[in-house]
């Protein structure tokens, strides 16, 4: 049986309390069901944001800083502690896990990308789990607001360098809405959306979380630009990393975003 590729993308809002303090039960659970999708045939790509908001839990700071220098040490600190997260919790389900720290740079020439993709395609073939996140140390362009918009687009970028099946957003709201669900109790969640028109962009609500960076605009963004590349979207809330199994099961959570390729 061919192997299927997801590349799953985790946001900041996901890994962490309000207060930016790590949320161990969530990454425990996400990491147990990584690794049970894995062992059941599946290979996996995680794309992780967090550091800035480890780094804050780290540095006792309950608000993110504005001051790029800041947020730039605050991802030196955070990587470290969240790359410690990821290879102690999923070495308790007998998985290692490869950090890989990109920059739009890293994929803005051919022969980089297939450097890129060539160092997946390795890890994949030994079953490591590769944990990609932008290096916000050394590459400023995120932490102003200009580049890969909290992880969103670069896991975008990845699904489509290696041709992956699904790219999952997990995000701290439950789907796409025809309205802000936060301001408008009445707003209805769409289930599936065969095209992205502008229409659809008009109904992403823009808003971030404190500790991130990206809102809903910057996973519409992701899954149009993954979309055009044949790689199906889904959006879903990661409050529970068990819906994972849903998604995979095709079952109808969050917002699905049909795959097509562009002429």
């Amino acid at each position: 049986m061919e192997k299927k590729l997801t590349v799953i993308k985790v946001g900041t809002s996901t890994l962490t309390y309000e207060n930016g303090k790590i949320n161990y039960r969530r990454i425990e659970s996400l990491c147990k069901v990584i690794a049970d999708l894995q062992n059941s045939g599946e290979q996996i790509i995680l794309v992780s944001s967090g550091a800035i908001g480890v780094g804050m839990g780290k540095a006792g700071l309950s608000v993110r800083p504005t001051e790029t220098k800041k947020k730039q040490a605050l991802a030196a600190i955070g990587q470290c502690e969240l790359m410690f997260m990821y290879d102690k919790l999923f070495g308790e389900y007998n998985h290692s896990v490869a950090q890989i720290l990109l920059t739009r740079y890293a994929v803005e020439t051919e022969q980089k990308r297939q450097n890129v993709i060539n160092t997946l395609d390795e890890l994949l073939d030994m079953n490591i789990i590769p944990v990609i996140n932008e290096n916000d140390t050394v590459a400023i362009d995120e932490l102003e607001g200009n580049n890969f918009g909290d992880n969103d687009m670069l896991s975008a970028i990845v699904a489509g360098l290696v041709g992956a099946d699904k790219l999952v957003i997990l995000t701290d709201i439950d789907g796409l809405y025809d309205d802000n669900p936060r301001s408008n109790p009445n707003a209805n969640k769409i289930d599936v959306v065969g095209r992205i028109s502008p229409e659809i962009f008009e109904m992403a609500a823009g808003t971030g979380s404190n500790r991130g960076t990206g809102g809903m605009i910057t996973k519409l963004h992701a899954a149009d630009y993954a979309t055009q590349r044949g790689v199906e979207c889904h959006i879903v809330n990661g409050a529970n990393p068990n819906v994972l199994y849903y998604v995979f099961d095709g079952m109808n959570v969050g917002t699905k975003f049909l795959a097509r390729k562009e002429n």
